[in-house]
């Protein structure tokens, strides 16, 4: 059973950085599009971030310039590099792999951004 477990998150102060990982159970980054989600208290789940079966990474447009997606598939994980935060950008974060028509879910981390 694929598992994604995440680290990193917490609490910073506008304009500061976090680093979310997420490490999956077996190789199922490789080849397959990888995302971060975020859902914040009364909103819904929205995409941050993908990196697609290609390597092509699109942003939403809300974080577009202080986010960076990466994957490494040779150790099993992707990252979400986080710059210049603001308070809207607290929220739960969440990875998800796809493959074989199923979309996996890490467990969820939170961000507050909060002075």
């Amino acid at each position: 059973q694929v598992q994604l477990v995440q680290s990193g998150g917490g609490l910073v102060q506008p304009g500061g950085s976090l680093r979310l990982s997420c490490v999956a159970s077996g190789s199922i980054f490789s080849g397959n599009a990888v995302g971060w989600y975020r859902q914040a208290p009364g909103k819904q789940r929205e995409l941050v971030a993908e990196v697609t079966s290609d390597d092509i990474t699109n942003y939403a447009d809300s974080i577009k310039g202080r986010f960076t997606a990466s994957r490494d598939s040779a150790k099993n994980t992707v990252d979400l590099q986080m710059n210049s935060l603001k308070p809207d950008d607290s929220a739960v974060y969440y990875c998800s792999a796809v493959s074989n028509f199923s979309v996996y879910w890490g467990q969820g981390t939170q961000v507050t951004v909060a002075s």
